[in-house]
């Protein structure tokens, strides 16, 4: 595949054999309350079991520099995704490994488009809709139309789209909005926080028919 995926809310380690080939797995820590929040330390140890093809992200929201000082050095995630604030104090690699999450309003709603951080700190950015993405496993679809315009505002630079993703939806997202990468989380589940075989192999197959023109 050429789209970059990533399965966002994983907290079994079977499930992680699952992750494709140069795509992700993510893992959501520092959200209390949330149904897939892990503890770091479990973090850690699955980030230990993820397929060597496939980075690792931590999601979190609006952490303490402490916390991602603690998941690059201690868990061991490549890449931090950041609903809501990023924190002040954070060094150099930290600030380019990290994945800012603009809100976008849902599909049938209004509202402004969200601030773009500077493509100089933030070489990604995730895009999901406005609301509680973190504990609702981006079930809800963004204003596809403000995301596709976020795309072709910001060239070259790789934009990640997530919410209301399934195996149906997901050619149709592909073709509205041109997005560099996709995230699906409870589109792929069995259970929160467990993927489901079958929908990620048809997932993987229905972007795949998306890129060759077929599906």
């Amino acid at each position: 595949m050429k789209t970059f995926v990533k399965f966002s809310g994983v907290t079994d380690a079977a499930s992680l054999p699952l992750a494709p080939e140069g795509g992700a797995v993510g893992f959501l820590v520092g959200v209390p309350g949330a149904a897939r929040n892990l503890e770091p330390a479990r973090a850690a140890e699955l980030v230990g079991a993820a397929p060597p093809g496939a980075e690792v992200w931590a999601v979190t929201r609006s952490p303490t520099a402490e916390l991602v000082h603690q998941l690059f050095d201690e868990v061991g995630v490549d890449r931090v995704q950041v609903y809501g604030t990023i924190p002040e104090g954070l060094e150099f690699l930290e600030i380019h490994h990290l994945v800012p999450s603009l809100e976008i309003p849902p599909h049938g709603t209004t509202g402004p488009e969200p601030k773009v951080p500077p493509a100089d700190d933030y070489s990604r950015l995730h895009l999901d809709a406005a609301g509680d993405a973190v504990s609702d496993g981006s079930a809800t679809r963004p204003d596809w139309e403000m995301a596709a315009r976020l795309v072709d505002a910001q060239p070259g630079r790789k934009l990640t789209l997530a919410g209301g993703l399934t195996s149906a939806t997901v050619a149709e997202a592909l073709a509205a909005v041109r997005p560099w990468g996709l995230d699906v989380g409870v589109g792929v589940e069995a259970a929160p926080g467990r993927l489901d075989p079958e929908k990620v192999k048809e997932f993987l197959a229905a972007v795949e028919r998306a890129e060759s023109g077929s599906g």
